[in-house]
């Protein structure tokens, strides 16, 4: 396979040319060239014809987000993300995934972190440039976000249905624009507890609760230690610790809890799978597990656990998926109950509560 066009647009030269260096040496990546701001990428794109843009968020002349919206309008392009790990640059971070980026990378705090986050960011530029953008990641992509008010509504559950009490939801690449048209519809009133496992650097996912609030009426929340397991509440799980179910019936909490301690590579902390299994544990047959986009197979094992209590499983469908690795796997494990396009997801959930 030829190797991946990549241009890489950030203002400040240093990164230019480590960063660039670096990648230049994967022969499975092209560095087509280079850009200090918004503006000067838009004026090269044409020429040089990359298969995916990295690209900074705070930038002079043309920052990064509103380069991005016009990217996606007029000439749509993969593009991943050089964010900090600032609280303003996580908050960005999440409005450049909600306008369609495809992924992020956090920068390097330190010299020390520079090669796994090089590589980190070479791999997520190879699944970037196999993303169609027929399929785009949610969003204010094609299919875009459901308007909050359709969500101002009484519950009615269908009548002789099992109810189920909880929802675990897992995701990884491309999830956090999944989540903007699936929270957003569901209703306040929904009774059941939603948990949220996306997989996500440490810093990053108070800011992707603080966005999913701002858009819901449901009440979104970053999940503390001791918070209780509640109908009408999303819970996200904080990037780092590790996130398990607690206590007895309607007594039920969740524990966060960070050990610091150095992940293998391919893993995740908190995992989809020990979430799911959790919940399985306690809840039984009334948990229902939804996957969405992502890479890998974490959560299929999860998964296999809820069906073993006769609990309800629900995958994205690979034709709304960025990655679709991780609903691939449980269907090859074969747990899945439902496959299901991004867009009809909330309302499919609604209906097996």
């Amino acid at each position: 396979m030829p190797p991946v066009r990549v241009m890489l647009v950030d203002d400040m030269a240093l990164v230019r040319s480590i960063v660039g260096r670096m990648l230049s040496e994967d022969p499975g990546i092209e560095l087509v060239g280079t850009a200090a701001n918004g503006r000067e990428a838009l004026d090269k794109l044409l020429e040089l014809k990359p298969d995916v843009v990295v690209m900074d968020v705070a930038m002079p002349v043309l920052d990064g987000l509103t380069t991005l919206r016009h990217l996606m309008r007029t000439q749509p392009v993969p593009v991943v993300m050089l964010s900090a790990r600032t609280r303003e640059g996580s908050w960005e971070t999440m409005e450049a995934l909600a306008l369609g980026a495809v992924d992020f990378v956090a920068k390097p705090s330190s010299i020390a972190e520079l090669p796994l986050v090089m590589a980190e960011l070479a791999v997520k530029i190879k699944t970037a440039a196999g993303v169609s953008f027929k399929k785009a990641p949610g969003g204010e992509s094609e299919q875009g976000p459901k308007a909050p008010d359709q969500g101002r509504r009484l519950f009615k559950p269908a009548p002789g249905r099992a109810r189920r009490e909880l929802v675990v939801i897992g995701c990884s690449t491309g999830g956090p624009a999944a989540l903007q048209t699936i929270i957003p519809a569901f209703p306040a009133d929904l009774p059941a507890a939603v948990v949220v496992v996306q997989h996500m650097p440490t810093g990053f996912t108070g800011a992707l609760s603080e966005h999913l609030a701002k858009r819901s009426v449901i009440t979104v929340k970053h999940a503390v230690n001791g918070d209780l397991v509640l109908p009408g509440q999303v819970l996200i799980a904080p990037a780092g610790s590790d996130f398990y179910f607690d206590g007895g019936p309607g007594k039920l909490k969740v524990s966060v809890v960070n050990k610091k301690r150095s992940l293998a590579p391919g893993s995740f902390c908190p995992s989809v799978d020990k979430v799911m299994t959790s919940a399985a544990e306690h809840f039984g047959e009334k948990v229902l597990g939804v996957l969405l986009t992502g890479m890998g197979r974490d959560g299929a094992l999860g998964m296999q656990e809820i069906k073993k209590r006769r609990g309800r499983t629900i995958v994205e469908a690979e034709e709304s998926c960025v990655v679709f690795g991780m609903p691939k796997a449980a269907l090859e494990l074969g747990v899945a109950d439902k496959v299901v396009p991004l867009q009809d997801i909330a309302q499919e959930i609604i209906k097996e509560l």
